[in-house]
């Protein structure tokens, strides 16, 4: 979930859960604030994820560079339809809301067209030379 949370920088879980996440994403933003080897290392161990250890380090320590603690918010957002359980979402305070897109693929149809409009260009270009 702390992988997840890094990635996408909000994402919607039981209130417990979200509980529990809360003090352990603060204390990874605050490692990746301290440039040191050992604290590389620490963040790296913990998050078992290369993408995400370099996006705290790079991005996230940057952002949060003048804010003494605090990264993270809980926003209560209801109750599960099937058992009933407490939700809450889960974010990152000034977050970049393109995150949450990542791993949203265009539609097919969007590619299709795209490789059509590409592919006459370029050989109008060819017949020119």
């Amino acid at each position: 979930m702390l992988n997840s949370l890094i990635k996408y920088e909000q994402i919607t879980t039981t209130l417990p859960k979200a509980k529990v996440l809360k003090p352990q994403i603060d204390k990874v933003i605050t490692l990746g604030k301290k440039v040191s080897l050992s604290n590389k290392k620490h963040l790296f161990s913990k998050l078992q994820n290369k993408i995400n250890a370099k996006k705290v380090t790079g991005i996230l320590s940057k952002r949060y560079l003048n804010r003494k603690g605090g990264y993270s918010r809980i926003i209560k957002a209801g109750f599960r339809y099937g058992d009933k359980a407490p939700l809450a979402i889960i974010e990152l305070v000034d977050r970049d809301i393109n995150a949450k897109k990542v791993d949203v693929k265009k539609d097919i149809k969007k590619q299709e067209k795209e490789e059509k409009k590409e592919a006459p260009i370029a050989k109008v270009k060819e017949t020119k030379k």
